[in-house]
């Protein structure tokens, strides 16, 4: 959110702060998890999985275990490609790090839109006997020389003969393995088995979602997108989650 707030010229809504510029309420919000000692780490997940009585997260080769999650991921802006929902898991994925060992040694494309995402291109350049690169966004990317930069907007992703098949606007790329990756992954492929209403995730008043032990808030849950009404579920998200994991504590005395 920090980085979304930094970019508003001013902010007028904010109860307390009238007409604060947006890099100041990001620096604001920063110093405030600095002196609650909350570690923010850059590290992305990949996928949320509900295993009963906990929840397994994964994050890059690494898997970290919780109680419950609250999802604060914001709204994905670009609809999914043409394929891209009907083959996630079958040859197309969202995280590099997490599958680059399934391609290892064979040819992958990675869809990547922002700069933020070169680095896992970069890390599947080592794994992969090739990787080609489909930047959607302005400017020239910094990769390394092995990893080939295809400048064609993406148009679908197919499959045929067992490939994986990347259509743009001016031909066709072969590929074992697809990675689409945003800086935000639609609610319900983040989470197998949350209930989503398009690119919203369904919430009640205390946050909850369709997984007990998950919570949701921010916009990700809907209009109107503001950060006060972000702050406000957030704080409800977060008494919500800890509510929950006292009362698992309680059962298990």
């Amino acid at each position: 959110m920090s980085e979304k707030v930094a970019q508003a010229h001013e902010i007028r809504n904010y109860p307390g702060l009238p007409a604060i510029k947006g890099e100041d309420l990001a620096a604001a919000f920063r110093n405030h998890l600095q002196s609650s000692g909350i570690e923010i780490t850059e590290k992305r997940v990949g996928a949320v999985y509900a295993m009963g009585d906990y929840f397994a997260l994964q994050i890059g080769e690494e898997m970290a275990e919780a109680r419950a999650v609250i999802l604060a991921t914001g709204v994905v802006a670009a609809n999914p490609l043409p394929g891209e929902k009907e083959l996630m898991g079958r040859g197309v994925s969202a995280c590099a790090t997490c599958d680059a060992p399934l391609y290892r040694g064979k040819i992958a494309a990675v869809i990547g839109y922002s700069p933020r995402e070169e680095a896992e291109a970069a890390f599947l350049s080592e794994v992969c006997a090739k990787v080609m690169y489909f930047p959607v966004y302005k400017g020239e990317p910094d990769l390394p020389g092995t990893v080939e930069i295809i400048r064609e907007k993406v148009t679908g992703i197919e499959q045929a003969d067992g490939k994986r098949i990347v259509r743009t606007e001016s031909g066709t790329y072969e590929a074992d393995g697809v990675f689409v990756l945003r800086e935000a992954v639609a609610p319900d492929q983040l989470v197998p088995g949350l209930e989503a209403d398009g690119a919203h995730v369904r919430v009640n008043r205390k946050m909850e979602t369709s997984l007990p032990g998950v919570f949701a808030c921010g916009d990700l849950t809907g209009t109107p997108y503001q950060y006060v009404k972000a702050a406000g579920e957030g704080n409800v998200a977060a008494i919500s989650a800890a509510t929950y994991v006292d009362a698992i504590k309680k059962n298990e005395k």
